[in-house]
């Protein structure tokens, strides 16, 4: 086995990717494959599996691959550019309303919203104007890189005590509603147009209607003994007491009326001359602190909730700076608590760059394991320290500092795979820092339910760049939707984005914000925009982005050719959260069993899964030509869109 081995910083030169390069060294499809919609799909094929590692039993095809032309490609979606603007996004109408942002005028902020305002109808299982998430923004005219928080606190009539069963699924899962206040934000500081031209496509598709992807029939097929608890779910997703078949047109004429309800505030404004920013927030208001504040605190005490007026009324949006290291002279930035999985990307990175990594072939048993060995170190330490810092003492700076990374990653073994790591004391780095926690209670935790998020990234004109994960929870969110609102509720408390044990510092409490994986990163170089991307997937999320950013740095890919790549996530029986628990790899199913074995000699607890199952990054890469190019990840119902 090829021993892996260490790079000085100091004899390190920054790997330099030109697009020469990348096209000298990969393939794409011919014109053909072009035609169809300029967005990509994933395959490696027989050749380059036998060159990389990756399995060859057979030419594995995503729904859209092409049925004809060169097998021998590094992606099968081609990446689409956007000398105009961009929007790749995890469904086809959501970039395409992103896109119309653009040709009508606005910037980065209304592109960005346009698409979460289509997902929320396209895509309800993933994300609500009820639901949370975090924003990475770059600003070209500032040259700043900042982070938006809008994840929900948890009820101020939360009653601790509950079964924590109780926090995973229903109206008592529900946190205060944060999206909306991050849509207004982004509109407010980075976007041009009004409120009623940014959403006007999510209300025309929300009361006309949209046909149903097969992938979401199925899902909604999967939920549907959740979603006919509650007559209002029902009436939404099961028309006429059934699931609907794929291509079937799905409407939501509640949620389209809320949608203009919040336009008219808007427009009552600026009737009456008011600036655009006093109209947006007299929409916020009307959401926050109005008639749906108080559609929200009636509904929720008819069926037992927690969530009151109060506790929309306290509620905003927080502007914060991102967490941020870097890697190879590379500086990667992304969102900080509430979110541990910008911890997670910055803190693997930083583990791993001691390491020579650019000689590892993708696919290979010794990179997974590296980084395998880098997930499980950084898992240990986030699941023990991570919470709302307003509630709990968080040694950030430590837990992504050099001097960190160089001692933990001096303790991974390039021929054993360590079970579970020991939690880090960071009071050797930082004296302030709290003590090691100790938790010894064993929770099943049930990490197979359904759940979801969806993630987008825009680039406009000028070159700002918004990615934004976004997410109801678990799948469909609480399962609830919310009255007359027509919207889903999120379950922002459950496990996971709580931690099952009272003596952890992310059990759950009044006021509290659970955590959260989502994690949009940018990437800079030289002050310049290099790279930004996002993706879904929970537990998986900062482990996806960490492989991403790794295959654009250490190997040279492109953007598409690093989503198609095949990915792997390490599990944990029964969660992160305890301490000794049993890690595990699942390896999407495209890895060699060359791999697969190797990682088993090595100590790993490893299977496969689908050929397609981790994730769903959609991402850009910006060149110093000024070309910008974007992918689409295949894992999902993915699409770019330039302009």
């Amino acid at each position: 086995m090829k021993k892996l081995t260490e790079q000085s910083n100091a004899d390190r030169n920054k790997l330099e990717h030109t697009d020469a390069h990348g096209l000298d060294r990969r393939k794409f499809l011919t014109a053909g494959a072009i035609a169809a919609s300029g967005v990509a799909v994933a395959c490696v094929s027989p050749v380059d599996a036998a060159n990389s590692g990756v399995a060859s039993l057979e030419p594995v095809r995503p729904p859209d691959a092409p049925e004809s032309g060169d097998l021998n490609v590094a992606a099968h979606r081609v990446e689409t550019p956007g000398p105009r603007g961009v929007v790749t996004a995890g469904h086809p109408l959501a970039a395409s309303a992103g896109l119309r942002m653009f040709m009508q005028g606005g910037a980065a902020g209304d592109a960005a919203v346009a698409t979460m305002a289509v997902l929320n109808v396209v895509e309800p299982w993933a994300s609500s104007i009820a639901g949370n998430g975090f924003a990475t923004v770059y600003d070209k005219p500032s040259g700043q890189v900042r982070a938006l928080k809008f994840g929900g606190a948890a009820p101020f009539a939360l009653d601790p005590k509950s079964d924590p069963k109780a926090f995973d699924w229903g109206v008592k899962a529900a946190t205060t509603p944060g999206a909306f206040d991050g849509w207004i934000e982004l509109l407010r500081k980075h976007g041009r147009l009004s409120l009623g031209d940014v959403i006007a496509p999510a209300i025309d598709l929300a009361r006309n209607g949209h046909p149903i992807d097969p992938s979401i029939a199925r899902i909604i097929e999967y939920m549907q003994g959740r979603l006919q608890m509650h007559p209002t779910t029902a009436e939404v997703f099961l028309p006429g007491g059934k699931t609907p078949k794929p291509r079937q047109i799905l409407t939501n004429e509640n949620l389209a009326r809320t949608f203009e309800s919040l336009v008219a505030e808007e427009q009552k404004v600026l009737a009456g001359g008011g600036d655009r920013d006093t109209a947006l927030l007299a929409a916020r208001e009307y959401f926050y602190n109005g008639p749906i504040a108080a559609e929200l605190d009636r509904f929720f005490r008819e069926v037992g909730g927690w969530v009151r007026k109060a506790d929309l009324a306290a509620y905003n949006a927080e502007w914060a700076d991102p967490v941020k290291t870097t890697y190879r002279g590379y500086e990667v930035y992304s969102t900080p608590l509430t979110s541990r999985g910008g911890l997670e990307v910055c803190m693997q990175a930083n583990l791993v760059e001691r390491f020579d990594v650019s000689s590892l072939k993708p696919g290979s048993t010794q990179l997974l394991h590296l980084q395998a060995e880098a997930i499980k170190h950084a898992k240990a330490d986030i699941y023990a320290y991570a919470a709302d810092p307003k509630f709990a003492d968080v040694p950030v700076a430590a837990m992504v500092s050099k001097a960190y990374a160089a001692d933990r990653g001096a303790m991974i073994n390039p021929s054993l795979a360590l079970p579970f790591p020991e939690v880090t004391d960071f009071r050797r780095y930082d004296p302030s820092a709290p003590a090691p926690p100790v938790s010894a209670t064993r929770t099943p935790d049930d990490d197979a339910r359904y759940s979801d998020t969806t993630s987008l990234t825009v680039v406009d004109e000028e070159g700002n760049t918004i990615v934004v994960t976004t997410t109801l929870g678990g799948g469909f969110g609480a399962g609830v939707i919310a009255g007359s609102t027509g919207f889903l509720l999120n379950n922002g408390m459950r496990l996971g984005s709580t931690s099952p044990y009272e003596d952890n510092v992310n059990f759950v409490a009044p006021g509290q914000i659970p955590i959260l994986n989502n994690s949009p990163v940018v990437v800079m170089n030289n002050s310049k925009l290099w790279a930004a991307f996002g993706t879904p997937g929970g537990e998986t999320i900062g482990q996806s982005e960490f492989q991403v950013l790794m295959s654009l740095i250490d190997h040279g890919m492109g953007i598409q050719e690093a989503i198609e790549a095949p990915r792997f996530a390490v599990k944990a029986d029964p969660n992160f959260y305890l301490p000794g628990a049993k890690c595990f790899l699942q390896l999407e199913s495209r890895f060699s069993s060359q791999c697969l074995s190797g990682l088993k000699a090595l100590g790993h607890m490893a299977d496969y899964v689908g050929p397609y199952a981790i994730g769903s990054i959609q991402g850009v890469r910006a060149y110093e030509n000024g070309a910008v190019m974007a992918g689409a990840d295949p894992r999902r119902m993915a699409m770019a869109a330039g302009w």
